[in-house]
């Protein structure tokens, strides 16, 4: 393939952002359902592809509007960006221990680990007792509530090669098609549990006439209102532009990453290969995260290094990364592998939703001793698909940032991603339930929520001054979203 073709497929995503932002901002129905850009632009790319436009047009059966070239390209991306997304994501935010982060906010990592393992939990059942015996869909089929609800479409994207190592390509975009539900259904039910909550009282800081602003339903920031920092300039222009160097910190953790990989790889080579094998399925994106982390400690340590590692200008390039990575899985969806086992795929989509709703309105309420909406539908909307998701449901429901929510959200997420969502875990579940069966791996599950339920009910629920209660008297003058931890969850996007 030539550099040209290559080129000309950039340049197409870049229009097609620019088509999706139109959208946005002059469809009102879009500006309600508050679809980011990227989901907008990868459906329009779906519709205009092979998979619609070709099915009805002769002409442009093979490539659709864009040619076989750019969709060839637009397959490759997601492999490649979800790595910079990971990457990115403790890079210039100082990592704190985790006694520390624990101790701040032990309730949420109970409420995160609920939703996520809950989602693995009754996936593996669902699947094994129903959709095995009657559809016989393969056992890791259990997999893709979490990595599509908890992961998104980034997590999806990136999962997609170990599904297709394993023999089952068609899992990959299914993961996405449970990605697009995911985040679709979050926002809806989301919107409609914030106004729910503000009628009934549930909230503690909103009352029934909060509407959101023109500008959020747009997308758009108006001249009178105070926009955020892109990010701060860390080296002088006439030496290296800031963003190239923030590059090069990133394209450093990615490498580190594929080290840690190769070497677990070849470890595992030596030792226990003809037994069973797990590094060799587990995706470069959860170790390339591992390698930003290793860039942040160090950094934490040498101060003119953190000097030169910006948190803005690293959320910029991973919401760069993600849009560009969302938009072109969409594009290069496969409508036929949804269409062959929608039946299966509905069931498990329903019973991801209920679970995630029970969490949200049974569970939240006797973990949280106060604010428990505020600081639950942060965690719901991460659960269902992207962690803009759940700042968005945030901010609608406590749009003068008076409660703990952001200040737990984001600790949480720095001991949270590395396992969930796309972490660690996400990554090893599928060659773990390939090597082991799911029942092994549905017991370390179930233990995590038993544990999660367990802490959630009989230390933080009876607790009337958990840790982050000392907050809680501070509503005058809540969290602000410039502390660190605030700042840590805002590029935090699965």
């Amino acid at each position: 393939m030539s550099s040209t073709s290559i080129a000309v497929a950039l340049l197409l995503l870049g229009v097609l952002v620019l088509i999706g932002k139109g959208i946005r901002v002059q469809v009102p129905v879009v500006q309600k359902l508050f679809l980011p850009v990227s989901i907008i632009s990868g459906f329009l790319a779906l519709l205009l592809g092979p998979q619609v436009a070709g099915r009805f047009v002769p002409a442009l059966e093979d490539g659709g509007v864009f040619g076989e070239n750019t969709l060839e390209v637009w397959g490759e991306l997601p492999g490649l960006l979800i790595s910079v997304v990971f990457a990115t994501m403790f890079l210039g935010s100082r990592i704190p221990s985790f006694t520390r982060a624990a101790k701040l906010l032990g309730v949420q990592l109970s409420l995160g680990v609920a939703f996520a393992s809950g989602q693995y939990v009754w996936g593996i059942l669902v699947t094994a007792l129903v959709l095995v015996p009657l559809f016989t869909v393969p056992p890791v089929f259990a997999t893709l509530i979490e990595i599509g609800f908890e992961g998104g479409h980034g997590t999806a994207a990136g999962m997609a090669p170990v599904f297709e190592e394993i023999g089952h390509a068609d899992l990959g975009d299914l993961a996405l098609a449970m990605a697009t539900v995911g985040i679709v259904s979050g926002v809806i039910i989301g919107v409609i549990a914030v106004n729910w909550a503000a009628r009934t009282g549930k909230s503690e800081v909103l009352d029934s006439a909060h509407e959101t602003p023109k500008s959020t339903l747009q997308g758009l920031y108006y001249d009178d209102e105070e926009k955020e920092s892109a990010g701060t300039l860390t080296t002088r222009t006439a030496s290296v532009e800031t963003l190239t160097f923030a590059f090069g910190i990133v394209a450093l953790a990615v490498f580190i990453g594929q080290g840690i990989l190769s070497g677990l790889q070849y470890i595992e080579q030596l030792l226990w290969a003809d037994i069973v094998e797990i590094f060799a399925y587990v995706p470069l994106f959860p170790l390339a995260m591992l390698g930003g982390v290793i860039i942040q400690i160090v950094a934490d340590r040498y101060e003119p290094l953190a000097k030169l590692i910006d948190q803005g200008v690293m959320h910029r390039i991973q919401g760069f990364a993600l849009d560009l990575l969302i938009i072109a899985a969409l594009a290069t969806l496969s409508l036929n592998a949804i269409v062959d086992n929608w039946v299966p795929f509905v069931i498990l989509a329903v019973v991801g939703l209920a679970w995630n709703c029970f969490v949200l309105f049974f569970l939240a309420p006797r973990f949280i001793p106060r604010f428990w909406f505020e600081r639950g539908i942060g965690d719901f909307g991460q659960s269902m698909g992207v962690t803009a998701t759940g700042l968005l449901l945030m901010r609608m429901a406590d749009p003068e940032l008076e409660t703990p929510a952001y200040e737990a959200f984001g600790y949480k997420q720095l001991v949270f991603e590395p396992f969930f969502g796309g972490g660690l875990i996400t990554a090893a579940s599928v060659p773990l339930i390939i090597q082991f069966g799911q029942w092994p791996f549905f017991a370390v599950m179930l233990l995590a929520l038993i544990a999660s339920i367990a802490f959630g009910f009989l230390f933080f629920g009876r607790s009337k001054d958990d840790a982050m209660n000392e907050e809680y008297d501070k509503i005058d003058g809540g969290p602000e979203a410039s502390s660190p931890s605030a700042q840590a969850s805002h590029a935090r996007e699965e």
